[in-house]
C-alpha cells in the first residue's frame, strides 16, 4: 500500500468500514468546499503555511465516493499579523457559501473567539489545529461563544489546552531546568494572558516565585522599559505568554539588551515555527540571541503517522513535516471522515457533517493516532512537546541563517483535565 493510501485509509476506515471506492464521474459528484482560515502573510506564515499545505494535500489526495472536495483558502493577516476582525469576516464569507460544509482553522485563539459564534450559529463544523485557550470551549465562557446553540458542538480542536500546557512548562522549568524565580510577561491577548496565568499558578504551587508580571501588547513601544523592570527583579528566567507574531522575538531582543541574554527565555506555543532560514520565523528574527530559548507546544512531535506524512509532503514538494503539520493533517482527517460518513448515509449537509464529527462515540484514526472529542469538543489525546533551538544547525546551507529547533521530549497528559 502506498503512503498516500495508508493515510487515506486512516481517514476513511472509521466511517466507511475500510471500503475505499475508486473515482467516480464528475457528473455524479457533489461539490463540497472546505474552508481554510489562517494568517498567511507576515510572521504568521511560518506556522500557518505548513498547515494550509497539509490540509490542501489531503483534500486533494483523498477520494470519497460521490464527493468532490475543494479547498477555500482565506488569509486573515493584516499588516503581517493575525487580525480577529478579518478572521470574523473570513467566517462570514465561508458561512455565506452553502457548499462549505466544514472549516479548518484558525491558528490563533483570539481569532477563534470571533469566529466560533458565527460558525456555531450556522452549525458549521470547525476544526482548529492550533487553538489552545480553554475558554473557547469550556465553562461559561465557552457556552457564551456558543450562544446561538450552546449544546450544539460545532467547534473541535486537536491540541491540548493551556490549562495543561502552561502547568506542563512550569513543571519542566522547575523539574528539568532547575528554575525557581521566573518573571512572567504576556501579550495581552486571551491566549497569551491565559497560558501565562496557568504557568504562574503552577510555578507557585511547585514552590517557585513569580518575580513580577507584565503585559506587552502587540507592537508595544515599551519593551525596553519592561525589559529593564524585569531585569531589576533578578529572575532565573523569563516566561512569555505569546507567539512570534505577538512579540516574542522583540521581547527576547529587549531582554538581551537589558542584560538577560544568559537567562532562559521560556515561550508558549507558536515560536517553533521554522528554522533561521524561514522568513519572519522566531529564529530568523532573533538570530544568535535565540540561544537559551525553550518552548512548549500542545501537540505531538512523535506520532504514528509522522513518517508517512513527512514522505507524502516531500513527494509533493512541500518540504516535509513542520511543527503543526500533524495537527493540520489530523483536522483534515476529522473533517474528511465526517464528510465521508454523511455522504455514506445519503444525507450530506452541514448538520450531518457536524454531527458525524462530534458524536460522542466517534473515533477518527488520524496520523496522530485515534482521536475522540469530549463533551465540549476538546481532544482526549493530550500531549505537550518541548523544543529548544540549536544554533549550530543550518537547515538550508544554500540560504543565509543558522539555527533550527530540536525536539527534547513530550509528555502525555491524556489522563489529566
Amino acid at each position: 500500500m502506498s503512503r498516500r493510501s495508508r493515510i487515506a485509509t486512516a481517514i476513511l476506515v472509521a466511517s466507511l468500514g475500510g471500503a475505499i471506492a475508486g473515482p467516480v464521474g464528475a457528473q455524479d459528484e457533489t461539490l463540497v468546499r472546505v474552508g481554510i482560515t489562517l494568517p498567511l502573510s507576515g510572521s504568521g506564515l511560518a506556522s500557518s503555511g505548513p498547515i494550509r499545505d497539509a490540509v490542501e494535500l489531503l483534500l486533494g489526495t483523498t477520494q470519497i465516493p460521490g464527493v468532490r472536495l475543494e479547498p477555500v483558502v482565506l488569509d486573515h493577516a493584516v499588516n503581517g499579523v493575525h487580525d480577529p476582525a478579518r478572521g470574523a469576516a473570513d467566517m462570514e464569507a465561508l458561512v455565506a457559501d452553502p457548499a462549505v460544509l466544514a472549516v479548518v482553522g484558525p491558528f490563533n485563539s483570539s481569532v477563534a473567539e470571533r469566529q466560533i459564534p458565527i460558525s456555531n450559529a450556522a452549525g458549521l463544523l470547525q476544526c482548529s489545529p492550533a487553538n489552545t485557550d480553554p475558554s473557547l470551549t469550556q465553562g461559561d465562557a465557552g457556552r457564551a461563544l456558543r450562544a446561538a446553540a450552546p449544546d450544539r458542538i460545532n467547534y473541535v480542536r486537536v491540541q491540548a489546552t493551556d490549562d495543561l500546557q502552561g502547568p506542563a512548562m512550569a513543571r519542566y522549568a522547575t523539574g528539568t531546568l532547575g528554575l525557581r524565580d521566573v518573571a512572567v510577561v504576556d501579550d495581552g491577548e486571551g491566549y497569551g494572558s491565559g497560558i501565562a496565568d496557568t504557568f504562574a499558578a503552577e510555578l507557585a504551587a511547585l514552590g517557585g516565585t513569580v518575580t513580577g508580571r507584565w503585559t506587552a501588547p502587540v507592537g508595544s513601544a515599551d519593551l525596553e522599559t519592561i525589559a529593564s523592570e524585569v531585569a531589576a527583579t533578578g529572575p532565573d528566567a523569563v516566561y512569555f505568554g505569546g507567539v512570534t507574531a505577538t512579540g516574542a522575538p522583540a521581547l527576547r531582543l529587549a531582554l538581551v539588551a537589558a542584560g538577560l541574554g544568559e537567562k532562559p527565555f521560556l515561550v508558549a506555543e507558536g515560536v517553533a515555527d521554522g528554522s533561521a532560514d524561514t522568513p519572519d520565523s522566531y529564529l530568523a528574527l532573533t538570530g544568535p540571541d535565540a540561544a537559551g530559548t525553550w518552548t512548549s507546544q500542545s501537540a505531538m512531535h512523535d506520532y504514528p503517522g509522522r513518517a508517512d506524512l513527512d514522505a507524502l509532503l516531500r513527494d509533493a514538494g512541500l518540504g516535509g513535516v513542520a511543527a503543526y503539520s500533524g495537527s493540520a493533517a489530523a483536522c483534515a482527517e476529522v473533517v474528511i471522515a465526517a464528510i465521508a460518513e454523511a455522504a455514506a448515509r445519503g444525507s450530506l449537509d452541514r448538520e450531518t457533517v457536524r454531527a458525524a464529527a462530534t458524536a460522542g462515540n466517534g473515533v477518527v484514526l488520524s496520523v496522530l493516532g485515534p482521536i475522540r472529542f469530549d463533551a465540549v469538543g476538546d481532544t482526549l489525546l493530550r500531549v505537550v512537546s518541548f523544543y529548544r533551538p540549536d544554533l549550530a544547525i543550518d537547515a538550508d546551507p544554500a540560504t543565509p541563517g543558522v539555527g533550527d529547533w530540536i525536539f527534547i521530549e513530550q509528555v502525555d497528559l491524556s489522563e489529566e483535565g
